[in-house]
């Protein structure tokens, strides 16, 4: 069992804890105070809470000492995109298909991208 793996994946979910409290925030803001589109509204979210996560996997999840941080943000953020179509067709099943609850559906898509998210990092945007 690889424990170095583990631990950078239980360290990815701290973060990504974090950028869900951000994501949900900005989501809730905007949709029930401000009143914008859901889907707007959960895709500031997600940019929002993808740009802290970035910053947080790069310090401390993965250590990154790479010194091509736009490109290693590029990729991260295009991780994160293809993660936000995810999210958006998770709650758009759950919620508009199937009339879940739509803070439901948003934390059972989290749950699905932020597997898709950690596998594509640590493959992808900090292999080494």
């Amino acid at each position: 069992m690889d424990w170095t793996l583990i631990w950078k994946f239980v360290k990815f979910c701290v973060v990504g804890f974090s950028g869900m409290v951000v994501d949900f925030g900005v989501t809730w803001l905007c949709k029930e105070k401000l009143h914008w589109n859901k889907y707007l509204s959960n895709s500031l979210g997600f940019v929002l809470a993808a740009s802290n996560n970035y910053l947080w996997n790069r310090i401390w999840t993965f250590q990154s000492t790479s010194n091509h941080i736009p490109v290693e943000y590029g990729k991260f953020f295009l991780i994160s995109l293809i993660g936000l179509g995810i999210n958006n067709l998770v709650i758009y099943l759950l919620h508009d298909k199937l009339h879940w609850n739509f803070y439901l559906s948003k934390l059972l898509a989290i749950g699905v991208v932020t597997l898709w998210n950690f596998v594509m990092n640590y493959l992808f945007t900090f292999k080494g």
